[in-house]
């Protein structure tokens, strides 16, 4: 009996997600544990792209991830800085991050 490919795809197999490097991250259908690598190879991928200002959309919840993307941003040698985004860019749900120019 053969098998149809989709049959032999194993689901615990990660498939890279191809991101647009535009200044915005949209967190929503990633887990905490993929944020701190997401995060850094982001910010690099604006670097590299010439933008340094974006703007991370980590939701409004009950702010535990808020919370660990600004712990990672605290510490990330390349943010120069970081604000809670206007209401209008999405409030209490997304930061605005300046990235060093070096």
């Amino acid at each position: 009996m053969e098998m149809n490919d989709h049959n032999d795809i194993d689901p615990t197999t990660e498939i890279p997600i191809e991101l647009p490097i535009d200044g915005v991250l949209d967190l929503h259908t990633f887990l905490p544990r993929e944020l701190d690598d997401l995060l850094h190879d982001y910010i690099q991928a604006c670097l590299d792209s010439g933008i340094i200002d974006i703007r991370i959309i980590h939701g409004k919840g009950k702010g535990v991830l808020r919370n660990r993307v600004y712990s990672i941003l605290k510490r990330h040698p390349h943010v120069e800085r970081f604000v809670q985004a206007p209401e209008e860019d999405g409030g209490w749900g997304a930061v605005l991050v300046r990235l060093k120019v070096n």
